[in-house]
Parts: C-alpha cells; sequence; structure tokens
C-alpha cells in the first residue's frame, strides 16, 4: 500500500485508484471496527461507506506523517464515535451477534460459533474504550504503541485498558477464555 508516493492524490483519477486500493485492503476491516462501536451489521456496513466517502474527500489533505492505513483508522474510529454519539444510533436497537466466522466441520463450526458468539457478546458488553482496545491488540494485532498513538491516548493507558478487559472477559465468561 506504500505505492501512495507514485500517485498524484490531489488528482481525481489518482484518488479513486488510492481509495480502491484502501478498500480492498482494509474494508474488512473498517467493517469489524464499525462493528464493535454500532452492533449492528448493516450499521457498521453503512458506516464503512460513510468512512470511504470521508476519507476520498479528505485524501488531499493527507500529510504522510502517519502510514495511511493509521490516517485511515482515526478517520473510521473519529466516524464511529460521532456516530455512536449521535442521536439517531441512541434511539436504535442494537445487536449483539458478531458476523459467522470461518467454516469448519458441522460440529466443530457449531460449537466454535456459540463459543464465539459467547465471547463476542461478552466484548461488545464492554464499555467502548475497553472494547476499542480489545478490538486493536486481537482483532488487528496492533501493538500498545500503535494503539496509543491510533486513540491518541497513553501506551500505560492502553495496557490498562487491555487488562481491565481481561479482567471484565473473565467475569463476563466464567473465565472460560481467559489466556496471558
Amino acid at each position: 500500500m506504500e505505492s501512495s508516493d507514485a500517485l498524484d492524490i490531489t488528482l481525481p483519477i489518482d484518488r479513486s485508484l488510492m481509495i480502491e486500493e484502501l478498500m480492498n485492503e482494509y474494508g474488512d476491516a473498517i467493517v469489524r471496527l464499525s462493528f464493535t462501536y454500532t452492533k449492528d451489521a448493516a450499521a457498521a456496513e453503512d458506516l464503512t461507506q460513510e468512512i470511504f466517502i470521508k476519507c476520498y474527500e479528505k485524501l488531499p489533505t493527507f500529510n504522510q506523517q502517519a502510514s495511511l492505513k493509521t490516517w485511515l483508522f482515526k478517520i473510521a474510529i473519529n466516524h464511529c464515535k460521532d456516530h455512536v454519539r449521535s442521536w439517531h444510533f441512541r434511539k436504535v436497537a442494537l445487536f449483539d451477534k458478531l458476523l459467522p466466522g470461518q467454516t469448519k466441520p458441522l460440529e466443530d463450526d457449531i460449537i466454535s460459533r456459540e463459543e464465539s458468539n459467547a465471547l463476542a457478546s461478552a466484548v461488545m458488553k464492554l464499555p467502548i474504550p475497553l472494547r476499542e482496545a480489545v478490538y486493536f491488540h486481537y482483532y488487528e494485532e496492533l501493538t500498545v504503541k500503535q494503539i496509543a498513538e491510533l486513540t491518541n491516548g497513553n501506551a500505560n493507558t492502553i495496557k490498562s485498558r487491555l487488562k481491565k478487559a481481561r479482567e471484565r472477559l473473565r467475569g463476563l465468561t466464567g473465565g472460560y477464555y481467559y489466556e496471558e
């Protein structure tokens, strides 16, 4: 994705190519991130479209102080937070299940889904700051330092959030999913 140096992102054609590359590379991750805020698959997909439209519009202002991935995730986080604070979101009922994952033999798939749904449900019960830390650390596999940069937080704060999240998840799941 670092081929952005060769493109003139102020030109609409180059911006379209860049957004297409970003959507292909990070689209699924942005949908999952949006879902952690909304707990609704349809709303997450709508937010993802809005996020990429916003990125398209703001691409000429990208100053390359951070990677495109970091820039995109910052836009996504801020857009999702704005959505969660909106009147519409607060008045709409939310769903508590993540999208189904991989395919396996039927028995394993059913057991895995039940466990995954239980864990996802527990994660979705966490407050947004803890949920955000869990998402970036375990789903996006970012380091504490990367999460701190992405959320404009302190690395120690992120470590504390992860610890609190693990403790709460241990309590919510009876310790079943706890591992260090």
